[in-house]
This record gives structure tokens, sequence and C-alpha cells, in this order.
């Protein structure tokens, strides 16, 4: 079973942000596979079905951004979910121009706190990450405001096809290994 979980921000007011490409993968994978919403529970929204003949678990925790942690450990803990093998985060990353999917096996927050929130409560970086590129902030501009701010209409067309990008790259981590889909989605285009 894998546990597949977007990072954002709940509410209206958060909707279609930059910080908000973990909610919108699990949104389009809850579209495409037409997984049934489980209920509230483990501060999160989930859903369960099946994914590429795999069941899984797909989430997107309530706590806000920076306590994203205290979700995914209860979810990890409840449904016996080895972080290293069966767990896939998928969220927001300045460091990659709009429209760029990254995916790693492991590694550092590099300071995205929801990540850190996360390894903090796990007590590891080794889990499966898929990073969608939001761009890098303007010069002068506050971090907090740049990420829960809304995308030019040419940034906002590339990153929908990069949310699409990122939902198969989920199907394809699930059915053919990270190793895989690295080698499929982290080539330059």
């Amino acid at each position: 079973m894998y546990l597949i979980v977007g990072l954002g921000n709940p509410g209206k007011k958060y909707e279609k942000t930059r910080h908000n490409m973990g909610f919108d993968t699990i949104d389009e994978l809850i579209d495409k596979h037409n997984i049934p919403e489980a209920g509230k529970k483990f501060q999160a929204l989930y859903g369960k079905g099946v994914l590429a003949q795999e069941k899984v678990i797909l989430a997107k925790p309530l706590t806000f951004m920076n306590l994203s942690g205290e979700s995914v450990r209860e979810m990890v803990d409840y449904f016996k979910i080895d972080p290293e093998e069966e767990l896939i985060v998928i969220y927001d990353d300045i460091d990659l121009d709009p429209g760029q999917v990254r995916i790693r096996a492991k590694g550092s927050a590099g300071g995205h706190n929801g990540i850190k929130s996360i390894i903090q409560h796990l007590g590891t970086q080794q889990f499966m990450r898929i990073k969608v590129g939001v761009g890098a902030k303007p010069k002068g501009w506050d971090l907090a405001d740049y990420v829960l701010g809304q995308f030019s209409k040419e940034d906002r067309a590339l990153v929908d096809d990069a949310i699409a990008r990122s939902a198969d790259a989920v199907e394809m981590i699930v059915r053919d290994g990270i190793d895989a889909a690295m080698n499929e989605y982290n080539r330059k285009k």
C-alpha cells in the first residue's frame, strides 16, 4: 500500500496558489482514478483506492503547510506505512522553473517548511518526493507572499501541465518504481 501526500494549505483563499501544488496533484489523481473520499481523519482529507493495481491512500493534510508532519506521522503510524518504500510526498519548489517536475528518492528539506516538518516527525529524510516547479521569487518579494500568490496566465498553463505529469509520475512510481520514474521525468525537456 502507498500513502501519497500532497502538501498545501486548506481553504478557498489558498486554492491554485504556488504553495498548493501537492493539493492540486492529489485532486488530479482523485479525478483521474475516481478515488472516493474516505473522510476527514488524521488531520487530513483522504481517500482510498487503487492506482496501477496497488492500494493507495491519497491525502491532503489540513494542518497548514508548516505542520504537515503531524498529519503524515498519524497516517504512517495508523496505516503501517514504511516511509522509505511506501510514502510519496508532492510539493512546490521555488528552485525549479514553473512547470518543471523533479523526482527524488530522498533528500533534505531544501528550505521547504512542509518537508522540514515531515522529516522532523518521521525522523528520516528517506522518503520519495515529487517537486513541482513554481519559479524563484522576484527580488525584494517576501517569500510567504510569493508562495501564497497566484500564477500568471502563462505560468498557470505550464503548471497545469506539470500537475498532470506529476500525477502520471505517481502512477509510474507505484507501477515501475522510483528509478524508472526518475529516469523518465528528471530528463531536461
